[in-house]
């Protein structure tokens, strides 16, 4: 794989990340929308993480705000990945309703 043709567009050196000719406004709110829930993913693990560390990290001491404040952040994570994966599906829906059959792979 030739990372230098993938990326760039050979022809005009443009960027291209996507592989293939960013052409219409379509194609552009589909790369963000993939790069958003791709963020958003990562993000969510991050914070996953951190709760849980916080967990392990709290369980023997005697202060349970650090013990609450760690379930605190695993439930926004929690929270969080329901509003990210809500609006992954509503945006699949919208574009199944609008006949873009790509929108987010």
């Amino acid at each position: 794989m030739n990372l230098g043709n993938t990326l760039f567009n050979s022809k005009t050196g443009t960027f291209n990340p996507s592989g293939s000719s960013l052409t219409g406004v379509s194609a552009i709110v589909s790369l963000f929308l993939n790069t958003a829930f791709v963020v958003a993913g990562l993000i969510l693990l991050f914070f996953f993480i951190l709760g849980g560390i916080g967990m392990i990290a709290s369980a023997g001491q005697s202060d349970p705000q650090k013990a609450e404040q760690a379930k605190k952040t695993i439930t926004s994570a929690i929270i969080g990945f329901v509003i990210v994966f809500t609006s992954y599906w509503i945006v699949k829906l919208i574009g199944s309703l609008l006949g873009i059959q790509d929108l987010i792979f």
